[in-house]
């Protein structure tokens, strides 16, 4: 099919080709839940004539009508002209194989933890003695609901310093029913958390540094700048977690937190601690972990870089 010319009539799997093309041709950058143009084209396409990604293989096949039609040109149109990831337009994401409502009050959920999540962080902890969980930088809660739905017999606290981010994340705590598990709590870092101890701290915090921020395609400045800068080296967020997550974690608790590119910078600050590398199936290894003894033996380390006083 060609892309330019007027679709009139189409299946499914027709309308993800063209859109597959029509995005290429437009040089959309992907990274909000799709890393090409054919997997981009396919979630828009589905979502907008009601498919799940799920069940998107077995209807390709399927005509669409002639609303659908119009709705699926100015979808792909929309996402071509805005630059806006597919998660805004389409105020939907999945995380964790759940879906979730996202919009521009969140950064749109990639986080590399939930590949972690889903192996229950295996084999660092043991599962039957995770009661206490903290999201830290909860964002849309993604992470948070995640965590509450592997680990069953936990309360999931669930924080950020954005009570607009607060407000997705309420939505998505609420479609999940986990109001009872998941608190939501309005917090820079652990300011609001004082003598809450943890079984497990989970992060994602904003790890971008300037230079790449200043470099990054239109499709994340339409994201909140709040959730992905963090300082010249984008360290600022993470030196702060490190400092002040032995206050916060319980006896044989464990630190998971995604630093992303600043991964080189973070251990050039820090060369003599030994940071755990967690490897997804892809290979990246973005994501670090710290149990609750080593960061009590780096403490003064830790505190020192960040310039804060010992609290104990």
């Amino acid at each position: 099919m060609n892309a330019k010319s007027r679709v009139q009539s189409a299946t499914v799997r027709e309308l993800v080709l063209w859109g597959e093309q029509r995005l290429r041709e437009a040089g959309i950058a992907f990274g909000h839940g799709t890393d090409n143009a054919l997997d981009e084209a396919a979630w828009l396409v589905g979502t907008t004539v009601g498919v799940t990604p799920v069940d998107l293989d077995s209807q390709l096949d399927r005509p669409v009508n002639t609303s659908q039609l119009a709705a699926v040109r100015q979808i792909i149109k929309r996402r071509i002209d805005t630059r806006k990831p597919a998660a805004y337009l389409l105020r939907e994401a999945w995380f964790a194989g759940l879906r979730f409502y996202i919009d521009e009050r969140v950064i749109v959920p990639r986080s590399l933890i939930g590949e972690f999540v889903l192996d229950e962080f295996q084999p660092w902890i043991d599962k039957q003695r995770v009661r206490h969980v903290l999201d830290l930088c909860t964002g849309s809660g993604c992470i948070a609901v995640a965590v509450a739905r592997i680990f069953q017999q936990a309360q999931v606290d669930a924080a950020d310093i954005s009570a607009e981010a607060l407000e997705v994340a309420r939505i998505n705590v609420a479609a999940h029913e986990l109001e009872t598990r998941v608190r939501l709590v309005r917090s820079d870092l652990f300011s609001a958390l004082a003598g809450e101890h943890y079984n497990l701290i989970v992060s994602n915090p904003p790890y971008v540094a300037a230079d790449e921020m200043a470099a990054l395609p239109a499709e994340y400045h339409h994201e909140p700048k709040l959730a992905l800068a963090s300082g010249m080296d984008g360290l600022e967020a993470v030196t702060r977690i490190l400092a002040q997550a032995q206050d916060h974690l319980a006896p044989g608790g464990i630190l998971v937190v995604e630093v992303g590119n600043s991964r080189d910078a973070l251990e050039q600050r820090f060369p003599h601690v030994p940071f755990v590398w967690l490897s997804t199936r892809s290979g990246d290894e973005s994501v670090f972990l710290l149990d609750c003894a080593e960061l009590a033996r780096q403490r003064a380390t830790l505190q020192e870089a960040f310039n804060i006083p010992d609290c104990r």
